[in-house]
């Protein structure tokens, strides 16, 4: 190699290597550096913001589980006094049964009315899709405090419309407010809300449905029935169990309904219907802040639990399966 080739290559090596601001040339570890460092500086305004109003809030409710507020000497350091007594309390777990049911109840009805209303728009055999697809979704946007008002108002004895037309047609309505229905009232009121949203996601999943499929399954001799129970609804299975975890986690953070109906219905829904409605009063009434703080880190205990328990079953049932 003579002296003209060498000098060339040494040319074009220093072309090719990245600029610094000043005109120079970078060094290449710094250069890659700069680029493993790119990530960090895009997400850096997020993490900034994620840990200011979610990871200080509850860093200092967990600090705030374990005082006590005394007539005598103020807050005291308590440990985890306040997650015993929490473990021990009658009301807590009353209203973690009631949030049980709720979810047996409200969610496989809101779940498969989900599942039929998107197989319904993905089947393209109705008219006007756009139309029912924003309608069925229009309730989720109506915020919750807005369609509890709506539904106690329909609800009511003295004045809502479902009393006034069963009064006119000569039928005796059921209380909907009292005690042994106001959990199914408060299901519809949910399923109302959310059978849309969940449609929206499983809709979502079925548009990557191939259409080979379809013309496969035509030849095999499948309706359109049998399609969408062998074929749409498996494929769609992953969409079902994203749902189902937002569901658990929705049914036992019950609030709003609740806390909506609580102003209707006073004697019937007390201050610990629901778990998320007994920590709101023990802070806002009782002024329990530390005890309050104690339960709502237990519920979202049990929430983790839940949500765990029910995807370990889902993977276990699909390794078994396969």
């Amino acid at each position: 190699m003579n002296i003209l080739t060498m000098t060339r290559q040494a040319a074009t090596a220093r072309s090719r290597a990245p600029l610094r601001r000043d005109g120079g040339r970078s060094h290449p570890r710094r250069a890659a550096r700069r680029a493993k460092a790119a990530p960090y500086l895009f997400l850096a305004p997020f993490l900034c913001v994620f840990a200011a109003f979610i990871v200080a809030p509850l860093g200092y409710a967990l600090y705030l589980s374990l005082l006590r507020t005394e007539l005598i000497g103020g807050q005291v350091f308590v440990g985890i006094a306040n997650y015993t007594q929490a473990i021990r309390d009658s009301a807590f777990y009353a209203g973690l049964g009631r949030v049980a049911l709720f979810f047996v109840i409200q969610v496989p009805a809101m779940l498969v009315l989900a599942i039929v209303f998107a197989l319904i728009l993905d089947s393209g055999t109705l008219r006007l899709r756009r139309l029912f697809r924003l309608g069925f979704f229009v309730p989720y946007a109506v915020p919750s405090v807005v369609g509890a008002l709506i539904w106690g108002y329909l609800y009511g004895r003295q004045f809502g419309p479902i009393d006034q037309l069963t009064s006119a047609l000569g039928l005796h309505q059921p209380d909907l407010l009292s005690s042994g229905i106001m959990l199914p009232s408060l299901a519809n009121v949910v399923t109302w809300e959310y059978t849309g949203y969940n449609m929206i996601i499983i809709f979502a999943a079925l548009q990557a449905v191939p259409a080979e499929l379809r013309d496969a399954a035509a030849v095999d001799g499948a309706g359109p029935v049998r399609f969408a129970l062998r074929v749409k609804v498996p494929l769609v299975r992953p969409a079902i169990v994203l749902t189902t975890i937002f569901s658990i986690i929705g049914s036992l953070q019950l609030f709003t309904e609740p806390q909506i109906m609580f102003s209707i219905a006073p004697s019937v829904i007390g201050n610990n219907y629901t778990p998320n409605l007994y920590a709101y009063n023990l802070s806002f009434t009782n002024q329990q802040y530390e005890y309050s703080a104690a339960i709502s880190f237990l519920l979202g205990a049990v929430i983790f639990a839940g949500s765990y328990l029910f995807m370990w079953r889902v993977n276990r049932r699909a390794r078994s399966a396969s």
